[in-house]
C-alpha cells in the first residue's frame, strides 16, 4: 500500500514538475521585442502618395465619420490610420484606407471590415477569398460586398503580418505569428481596405485592382514591402 502511495505521489510531482517547466518556457518565449521598434519609421502619409498614375486625390469627397466606440478601438490598435479618396480622369472614385499597428499580437490584432462594415450599419452580402497579382507576385485578398440601404459598396482588403500577407485568422496566420514569437519578437502589421461605391462588383474589382497596381507602382522598394510583404511568385 505505501508503495502504492509513493508511486501516486512521485507522478503526481512529476506531473508538477513537467507542468511548472511548460510554465516557464512559456514565460520565457513569450515575445518582448516589436519589430516596429527597430525598423524604420512608418510615416503613411508620406509612404502614400497623393497622385499617382491617373489617380489623383478628390479634395471634394468628406470621409465618413465612425462612431466614438469604434473609433477608441481604432485608436487602441492602431499606431497611424490614413484614408483618403482618389478619383481618375474617368470619374471613377476609389476609397483608401490604410491602418499599421506596432502590436500584432492576438490581443491587439487588426479589425476587419467584417466586423467594422457592420458596426457602421451595414450587412454584409458576399465575403469571399481572391487573389490580387502584382508585378512581385500573388497576395491573397478578400473580397466584400457591402450594402447600406441603395449604397453597393464592393470591397478588397489585405493585411499582413511582419512581411507575410494572411488575410485570415486561422492557422496560417497563427504560424506567421509564431514564426516571430520564437525569436521573440511581435510582428508589426497593416490593414489595407480598397472600396468603391458601384453596383455592378466585376467592374468595381477591375478598377480596384487596376488602382492598387498603379499605387504598388508608385511606391520605393521598401514602401512596396511595407504594403504587400514578399508575394508568392506568379507562376
Amino acid at each position: 500500500m505505501k508503495a502504492l502511495v509513493k508511486a501516486v505521489s512521485f507522478k503526481h510531482l512529476v506531473i508538477g514538475l513537467c507542468m511548472f517547466a511548460a510554465a516557464g518556457m512559456a514565460l520565457a518565449l513569450k515575445p518582448t521585442e516589436k519589430i516596429a521598434d527597430a525598423e524604420p519609421k512608418i510615416d503613411l502619409e508620406m509612404l502614400i502618395p497623393k497622385q499617382f498614375g491617373d489617380w489623383k486625390i478628390d479634395e471634394t469627397i468628406v470621409p465618413l465619420l465612425i462612431n466614438p466606440e469604434l473609433q477608441a478601438k481604432v485608436d487602441k490598435i492602431y499606431n497611424q490610420t490614413l484614408t483618403r479618396t482618389y478619383v481618375n480622369s474617368r470619374g471613377e472614385r476609389i476609397m483608401l484606407s490604410i491602418a499599421y499597428g506596432g502590436d500584432q499580437s492576438d490581443s491587439m490584432a487588426v479589425h476587419k471590415p467584417e466586423v467594422c462594415y457592420p458596426a457602421q450599419g451595414f450587412q454584409i452580402l458576399k465575403n469571399t477569398n481572391g487573389t490580387f497579382s502584382t508585378a512581385a507576385g500573388d497576395i491573397p485578398v478578400r473580397r466584400i460586398v457591402a450594402v447600406q440601404g441603395q449604397r453597393i459598396e464592393p470591397i478588397t482588403y489585405w493585411t499582413t503580418v511582419g512581411d507575410t500577407v494572411e488575410i485570415s485568422r486561422g492557422l496560417k496566420w497563427k504560424l506567421s505569428q509564431l514564426k516571430y514569437g520564437l525569436t521573440g519578437k511581435i510582428p508589426d502589421g497593416l490593414l489595407l481596405r480598397i472600396s468603391s461605391i458601384r453596383s455592378d462588383e466585376s467592374a468595381a474589382y477591375r478598377a480596384q485592382d487596376d488602382f492598387s497596381r498603379d499605387l504598388l507602382g508608385a511606391l520605393t522598394p521598401a514602401g512596396k514591402e511595407r504594403i504587400i510583404g514578399h508575394p508568392t511568385p506568379a507562376g
